[in-house]
């Protein structure tokens, strides 16, 4: 029996197809690795989790936040085989964490902190990939640019300019009113152009071609030759403590970015009943288990491929499983032709998605929100790009913690003068941890005064704070200070 929403969920297939084709290609280039190791895991992400997650739009596949987790787990575990198993456990952690139903935990997460991680990932991918927009091939610092050997390329930055500038002019009120160029995503263009230029340079300049960097994909003529280009895990890794720090780190940013992106999602498409975070993480789990066991790269759930599959008009997970068949067959058969996108559109993709995670209107944003949001949000940034996506995390989430007990105290407690009658007033429940300020305020007031205390909000009273109350109420009377509605009982 034919669906009845294929109408629907045909052109949107398509459409979803051509914008993560070069998303997958790219994140692959990023992270150091063969381009068909993207296009893997984006086959992964379309058909396996796609079967097991609960939601119609959410499309999963390789994510340019992780780029930089990969990149530095391969280079701390010293090959991507290690690499791999970790990937392999960070998937059953996340399987264990849907089915203790942890994804309800989202939401403790401040947004400060979230902001800040997609800011940081945004920072590093920029660093990243800025050499490979000028000309290099492999793995490049940024800092190779300053050190007299780095060699430029006229071609790649060529490519690169008109590729960011092609991206940038699909976002403008010109193009999107034309209804036929709003169907064709961006990035599809850029890539196209770099193709083009690949093709017609060699033509224009004969050193055009030789000076471009370009992606290599294999050719399978069998099922054999495809088996024998995948890497397997490195199971003699697991002596080495450093991948289970990189397997959690996986578990926890890629659930952390699935299940932001999901809650996004809900905005732009309601879904009645809305699906469920905890079997998203098990879907999730079991597509990085087989990303891990296949070579593939991290799977999450990416809100740019969800939000066009909705905006085209999908109306079931039939888009999502057609951009994943078409993606297979783009790596199987179609080789040769992707072959000719050069390194530099990539990038040029690449550095656009990072300008987008980390525009400048975002930081002006959290400035404006002020201290308690753009503290820890630019903590989690440095702390990130200093010391690494878990630490960074953990910081600004720590800071943000410490910045509401700072503002909870401020505000737990006000007093207030009236000639010789000081107003105590109690806002919340009080704990040991507002003895410091309980005590420099009870400091405050003078002998010979009169003390009266609103705790009308108050329910409870730890027994330190308690314990604070009783003994300035029995040094009172010696002091020539009355009580009034004092909160615990004296002497």
């Amino acid at each position: 029996m034919i669906p009845k929403t294929l109408r629907q969920d045909l052109p949107a297939g398509l459409v979803v197809f051509l914008v993560a084709l070069p998303l997958c290609l790219g994140i692959a280039q990023a992270s150091g690795l063969p381009p068909f190791v993207g296009l893997l895991t984006g086959v992964i992400g379309g058909l396996v989790v796609t079967s097991f997650s609960p939601s119609r739009f959410a499309v999963s596949g390789p994510a340019a936040g992780l780029v930089t987790i990969v990149v530095s787990s391969v280079a701390s575990l010293g090959s991507f085989s290690a690499f791999l198993l970790a990937l392999v456990l960070a998937g059953v952690i996340q399987v264990v964490l849907g089915l203790l139903r942890a994804g309800r935990f989202i939401a403790l997460v401040p947004g400060s902190v979230i902001k800040g991680m997609l800011a940081a990932i945004g920072i590093l991918l920029i660093m990243q990939q800025i050499p490979v927009a000028l000309g290099a091939s492999g793995d490049s610092e940024l800092s190779a640019l300053f050190s007299g050997e780095f060699s430029f390329s006229v071609s790649a930055i060529v490519v690169a300019v008109v590729g960011l500038l092609i991206l940038w002019i699909w976002t403008t009120p010109v193009v999107k009113k034309v209804k036929a160029l709003s169907w064709i995503p961006g990035p599809l263009i850029a890539v196209l152009f770099g193709g083009l230029a690949t093709l017609f340079g060699e033509r224009l300049q004969p050193e055009f071609i030789t000076n471009l960097p370009r992606i290599s994909l294999p050719k399978f003529d069998s099922l054999s030759a495809l088996t024998a280009e995948l890497e397997r895990p490195d199971w003699q890794a697991w002596r080495n403590p450093s991948v289970y720090v990189v397997a959690v780190t996986l578990a926890l940013v890629a659930s952390l970015e699935t299940l932001l992106s999901q809650q996004a999602l809900n905005k732009l498409r309601p879904q009645n009943p809305s699906p469920s975070p905890n079997k998203e993480m098990v879907a999730q789990g079991i597509g990085n288990t087989l990303a891990g066991f296949l070579g593939a790269l991290p799977i999450t759930a990416v809100i740019v491929r969800s939000s066009v599959n909705v905006s085209v008009g999908a109306q079931s997970k039939i888009s999502i499983l057609l951009h994943g068949v078409l993606l297979l067959i783009c790596g199987l058969w179609f080789s040769e032709l992707l072959n000719v996108i050069p390194l530099a559109s990539l990038a040029a993709v690449l550095l656009y998605t990072g300008y987008k995670l980390a525009t400048p209107r975002l930081f002006i944003d959290q400035i404006r929100m002020g201290a308690q949001q753009f503290v820890p949000f630019i903590t989690t940034i440095v702390g990130i790009i200093a010391f690494g996506m878990l630490a960074g995390i953990g910081l600004g989430i720590a800071t943000q913690i410490l910045y509401s007990i700072y503002k909870s105290h401020r505000n737990a407690m006000h007093l207030t003068r009236y000639d010789d009658h000081y107003v105590l007033r109690l806002q919340q429940n009080l704990t040991f941890m507002h003895n410091p300020r309980l005590q420099n305020l009870l400091d405050e007031i003078p002998e010979n005064s009169v003390v009266i205390v609103d705790h009308d909000n108050v329910d409870y009273l730890d027994p330190d704070v308690k314990a604070v109350l009783k003994d300035f109420g029995e040094k009172a009377p010696r002091r020539g200070i009355r009580l009034n509605q004092w909160p615990v009982a004296v002497k």
